[in-house]
């Protein structure tokens, strides 16, 4: 047991190495930072303002309230969608892109680290930096905004804790779909179409462009339970109030469960891929 115990703790020191050496790298670029932190603020205001008008002139004004979402939920949940936003994977990571365009995956091959975790450090790192930069920016903006524009607090401590543990899962359950895009990627040469579309369909479900609540009432049921709503739907419920904190053993286990499968699913498929990899570039 102590033997296996000693093969285990340099590979996985060497990957949160890894992680901080990346993390590290993207406080560099602060400017840019503070340039996507006043896009986010600027898109989240022309939201809010869309919202306003439906809630407001729509015909049937209480739709909103039927679907359990009040406007002031969905002013915090606006907010909010543009920190968690953040850490979905809308791309593949540039450096990993590049190696895998290059041929420079033989590079990596070398390395005594499974490719698999190595790059999944690497795909963690670069989601964490834009939410503790970009989003922290963001949601203090959010909170001093005026009252009908403002992040209100959330629905109970307890709700809180729950989406705080949430959001963890959540982070793991965004890399672990990011490596599964990798892995389908690698050693194809159709360009990044496939893995761009898988990415955005995920963007959808997750209730990113519009919460999940106010989706057709039939859907709920299906879109509660696929993965991507752990993405920030699940978690944000817990903030605003609409999923009470009794039910997180259930939902945060769903959002574990979803993780595990990506990683069983993107180590096999990378794994397979590596045995007949076709090295690109030169």
């Amino acid at each position: 047991m102590s033997g296996e115990k000693a093969s285990i703790l340099p590979p996985l020191r060497a990957c949160l190495s890894i992680f901080r050496i990346k993390t590290a790298e993207g406080f560099q670029y602060r400017m840019a930072g503070l340039a996507g932190a006043s896009t986010s603020i600027f898109w989240v205001l022309i939201e809010i303002t869309v919202y306003t008008i439906f809630y407001t002139y729509a015909n049937d004004k209480n739709a909103g309230m039927i679907a359990g979402m009040s406007l002031p939920h969905l002013v915090s949940y606006a907010w909010l969608t543009q920190l968690f936003f953040l850490m979905q994977p809308m791309n593949i990571d540039g450096e990993i892109l590049t190696k895998i365009t290059s041929g420079d995956v033989a590079i990596e091959l070398c390395r005594p680290l499974d490719l698999y975790f190595h790059w999944f450090a690497k795909s963690a790192a670069s989601r964490l930096t834009p939410l503790l930069w970009r989003g922290s920016v963001t949601i203090v903006v959010g909170l001093i905004m005026p009252l009908s524009y403002r992040l209100t607090p959330p629905a109970s401590l307890l709700g809180f804790a729950c989406m705080m543990l949430s959001f963890f899962s959540a982070f793991l359950l965004c890399t672990s779909f990011a490596m599964l895009a990798v892995a389908v990627r690698l050693n194809i040469s159709l360009g990044e179409g496939p893995t761009y579309i898988i990415m955005l369909v995920g963007g959808v479900l997750s209730g990113g462009y519009l919460p999940l609540q106010l989706w057709p009432k039939f859907m709920q049921g299906f879109l509660l339970i696929q993965p991507f709503a752990g993405y920030l739907d699940i978690p944000l419920r817990f903030y605003i109030g609409t999923l009470a904190p009794g039910n997180a053993f259930w939902a945060i286990g769903l959002q574990l469960f979803w993780t595990a499968v990506f990683v069983a699913l993107g180590r096999r498929l990378i794994n397979k891929r590596l045995k007949n990899i076709i090295v690109q570039g030169g």
